[in-house]
């Protein structure tokens, strides 16, 4: 069978295999351009740093081209090919095949982003000083505990991460790509913005807050408030930039220790989360339940659909 002859899917699956057979060139001259800037610089320091940096941006090339094959090379298996299959269309052994179906980052990486990744933790001024004393800006024991399991999430998978602190004013810039926001709509009026575009789940408040399924006509409500035991409820969700030109990622609990929650959800479920939504825009619930002394997560789950804010 030729390309010409396949269907929409094995049509998809040729171009894929034969970008991974023939190097795309078309970028080969601004390589070149490059690494002639870089050798061209008279200072050896100098020299030796801009070698560095150029080093660092083409491997997180390499490692996102490399997410991309062995994506591809399981998207070919997933629909029916076998390995001696794709081992001859891409001109390598059977057993090169199986080395490069496991190597590289895993494809659900891409969930995240393909580079330097900024988490952004929603800020509040310290507590017990007033405007006239200098409060800093502080963020809550769980958020910086939600970094660090994101921040060993993603190294695992070969991406980096960094944090800032949305101020109190809640002004956060939501044009950026690799971009994860951890804040409550109730310190940002900019996420609560954009959250209302969200037609299936929202934030709301009465005597305290909680989420609610607008589909399903039900109310979520944190443990915490109604029993007084240790859990919560967040939102995950991919939303839209403002400048309507790509996505953030969104996390956030009816309290702070509900983002706990959806990371935790993330860190055991991230691979066939992202089988089923891709980098496509959605949003749903997530439940949990943590340890009272140490705010440890013990479980979580997803307790609304999927639902699917494109087509």
């Amino acid at each position: 069978m030729t390309c010409a002859d396949s269907g929409d899917a094995d049509g998809r699956l040729c171009v894929i295999l034969r970008h991974l057979r023939h190097p795309v060139t078309h970028g080969w001259r601004d390589v070149q351009d490059d690494m002639e800037r870089v050798s061209g610089i008279t200072d050896p320091v100098d020299r030796a740093k801009a070698a560095i940096d150029l080093m660092a941006r083409y491997q997180s090339h390499v490692n996102e081209l490399s997410r991309v094959r062995r994506e591809a090379i399981e998207e070919a298996q997933a629909s029916g090919m076998t390995q001696a299959e794709i081992a001859k269309r891409l001109g390598v052994s059977r057993g090169r095949v199986g080395q490069l179906a496991s190597a590289g980052p895993p494809p659900e990486r891409a969930f995240f982003g393909t580079d330097l990744v900024t988490v952004s933790l929603g800020g509040k001024y310290e507590a017990g000083k007033g405007p006239d004393q200098n409060p800093s800006e502080v963020v809550t024991r769980e958020d910086l505990n939600n970094f660090e399991h994101v921040r060993k999430l993603l190294s695992g998978m070969k991406l980096e991460t960094q944090y800032e602190v949305i101020p109190p004013t809640g002004i956060v810039n939501l044009n950026r790509d690799n971009h994860v926001v951890i804040c409550g709509p109730r310190l940002s009026p900019i996420v609560a913005q954009v959250l209302e575009g969200d037609d299936n789940l929202r934030f709301a408040k009465d005597h305290a807050w909680h989420l609610i399924d607008q589909v399903a006509g039900k109310e979520f409500r944190s443990p915490q408030d109604e029993e007084g035991s240790p859990g919560d409820v967040g939102y995950l969700g991919r939303l839209p930039r403002l400048d309507g030109k790509g996505t953030f990622l969104y996390i956030a609990g009816i309290h702070s220790i509900g983002a706990n929650g959806v990371v935790h959800f993330l860190e055991n479920n991230l691979a066939e989360l992202y089988k089923e939504v891709r980098t496509r825009r959605f949003s749903t619930l997530i439940s949990c339940r943590y340890d009272p002394k140490t705010l440890e997560v013990l479980e979580s789950q997803r307790v609304t659909p999927l639902y699917r804010h494109e087509g």
